[in-house]
């Protein structure tokens, strides 16, 4: 599916995004091994959310869908040996490799050609030092198979700054003898400390570490999803970039670890406030009203950058609306992405006219940049898609953003919700 975008009058009004992505994959993930049944609210539609939800029933787990909307989790019947599907999502492939290692379930999982690509020692590598058997593909992607019987608490230390690393140790760590301990080199989301937390797990944290007890049993919640600040982001930027423009959203989740854009956004000079503010299973939430702003570039480096991983797509096309440069270093790992967003962010915005120069762990954009419409392409990613789409708002004429249906992965609704802002 192809969409055209044309430049904008104003974006305005009010918008209710879908649920967060990564508490979802956890509330689902956690409700599995925890005493009682775990009722998610708000659950978002999101082909990731189903791919985890898939797993789980094929691992023997019952999640039911309630005449309510709300999902019900009830731990079932493990099974000893599965294979399972992770579709396109890394978190899911991950974070279910920490929890049927510590389950003893002999399982292999495997994902679309996109999630192949993706890379899965790093996930591997710390649940054999726990005693798990983990095998990969040559090149140490997809399909993996885990088998352990019995596991040892570690401390690890991740090379890398990566939540997905961290969730997965941990989720070990709740079926392993003693104490497990993940020692980040930068913070990262904390979703899962969190939850566990509530949940009553034996867990500690420090400034860069955090340790879970194991065999220590999880009470059950009721949790309700706040919404997904990723998704929140394309509106947010559309509104600070297009004149005129205001745009509220509700109940967004502003957990710390994940509100690097805001914070980026406030540095180029977006005027942004928060109303409304909450907090429901430790995670807090607020609406979030953004207007348009005359913007200056930044520079985007350093322990920031895990908080914002996700939004550096959007965020360079708010590059090209700002004065001056903005740089981003330190993001390499954005090339392991559904895609290599590095490489293909700059090809995008190079094809609509932007000044942009390609680095390896980031890129450099020269602003302001007149944008004109051309086709680009979203390379199967959801994150790639909907920037391109808040750069069409943008572009004179029209722009073309190539398999648009990308953006079912993390938020179906996407186009539906922005033609409602458009005025």
């Amino acid at each position: 599916m192809n969409r055209r975008m044309t430049r904008a009058g104003t974006i305005s009004g009010t918008v209710r995004v879908p649920g967060d992505k990564s508490i979802a994959h956890r509330a689902l993930i956690l409700g599995s091994v925890a005493r009682g049944e775990q009722i998610v609210e708000g659950l978002p539609l999101a082909a990731d959310v189903a791919s985890t939800a898939s797993c789980l029933r094929s691992l023997g787990c019952a999640v039911t869908e309630m005449a309510d909307g709300r999902v019900r989790i009830s731990p079932g019947s493990w099974k000893h040996t599965a294979t399972i599907d992770a579709g396109n999502s890394g978190t899911t492939a991950r974070l279910l490799a920490g929890l049927v290692a510590g389950l003893g379930i002999d399982c292999t999982i495997d994902g679309d050609a996109s999630l192949r690509r993706r890379p899965m020692e790093r996930i591997a590598a710390p649940l054999r030092l726990m005693g798990a058997e983990v095998t990969t593909a040559a090149d140490g992607c997809l399909p993996m198979r885990i088998r352990a019987d019995g596991l040892d608490g570690i401390v690890y230390h991740p090379p890398m700054a990566s939540a997905q690393v961290k969730s997965a140790v941990l989720l070990a760590g709740l079926s392993a003898s003693g104490d497990t301990t993940v020692v980040e080199i930068a913070p990262t989301r904390d979703h899962t400390e969190l939850m566990l937390g509530a949940m009553g797990a034996p867990l500690s944290r420090h400034a860069n570490s955090v340790t879970v007890t194991g065999r220590s049993p999880l009470d059950a919640l009721t949790v309700a999803v706040p919404g997904d600040i990723s998704s929140a982001a394309f509106f947010m930027a559309a509104a600070a970039i297009c004149p005129g423009s205001e745009v509220r959203v509700e109940s967004a989740g502003i957990n710390p670890t994940r509100i690097g854009v805001l914070r980026v956004l406030q540095e180029m000079g977006a005027e942004i406030a928060m109303e409304n503010r909450t907090t429901s299973g430790g995670e807090p939430t607020a609406d979030i009203i953004v207007r348009s702003s005359s913007l200056e570039g930044v520079v985007i480096d350093g322990a920031i950058i895990p908080s914002l991983i996700d939004e550096l797509p959007l965020l360079a096309v708010t590059a090209t609306q700002a004065r001056g440069t903005t740089v981003v270093r330190g993001a390499g790992e954005l090339r392991h992405k559904e895609s290599d967003r590095i490489g293909c962010m700059v090809e995008n915005l190079s094809r609509l006219g932007a000044e942009v120069e390609e680095l390896d762990d980031g890129f450099i954009i020269r602003g302001p940049c007149a944008l004109r419409g051309a086709a680009v392409d979203s390379f199967g990613d959801h994150r790639i898609a909907m920037a391109m789409a808040v750069a069409g708002l943008v572009a004179e004429g029209t722009t073309t953003v190539e398999k648009a249906e990308a953006v079912d992965i993390s938020y179906p609704e996407f186009f539906r919700d922005l033609d409602r802002l458009l005025r």
